[in-house]
């Protein structure tokens, strides 16, 4: 059974909340010339933002590895309280932030590899605000993730590797087996992540 409010809460959370790992800087004193830099949260609409953090309190009681403890347990509940029904939903938000259709822009993350050429390059994957997303854990809502499908390919050793992605933002759903996309990222250029 998947693992998923222990783990997920932790990984979804500690992203949403500022991703941790990443230091603080100044977007003047880093971003690259055209590209706007931008957090992850500022992709999820404030209230789906606002939702996942205001976790419904029963989530602290579920015992880990229990049976309550899935997506599936969790997503098949119907819930009284309007707070939890709202956490529920933006567990699975589709809901994107408009104005960044067709900007560029620089945000760093983690690949999730869905496809490879003959030579071992990721030629198309999702870009997602921490490492594990989608393969060690529930994948974050779709709001949270970008799909990306760059010819060249990428070179990746590690998933635990960091990169800067930069790119023009388009609102487009995309749908893997590893998760939905409802962000694509065009015209992309991928470094590799020096905080």
């Amino acid at each position: 059974m998947m693992k998923f409010f222990l783990s997920a809460r932790i990984g979804i959370f500690v992203a949403i909340a500022g991703m941790l790992f990443y230091p603080t800087t100044y977007a003047e004193d880093i971003e690259a010339p055209g590209y706007q830099e931008i957090e992850w949260t500022q992709l999820m609409p404030e209230e789906d933002l606002a939702a996942l953090l205001n976790p419904p309190d029963y989530l602290a009681g579920i015992e880990d590895g229990s049976q309550e403890d899935s997506v599936e347990a969790f997503g098949n509940q119907e819930f009284d309280n309007e707070a939890t029904n709202r956490f529920q939903q933006a567990l699975t938000s589709t809901q994107v932030v408009k104005t960044f259709e067709n900007k560029p822009i620089r945000i760093p993350g983690f690949i999730v590899p869905l496809e490879s050429s003959e030579s071992q390059m990721v030629t198309e994957f999702f870009i997602v605000p921490y490492f594990g997303a989608c393969i060690h854990m529930p994948p974050p809502p779709p709001n949270q993730i970008i799909y990306v499908s760059i010819e060249q390919g990428v070179e990746l050793e590690s998933l635990y590797d960091p990169f800067w992605f930069e790119g023009t933002l388009a609102i487009d759903t995309t749908e893997n087996a590893m998760g939905t996309a409802a962000y694509r990222l065009e015209h992309v250029n991928v470094q590799p992540y020096e905080g």
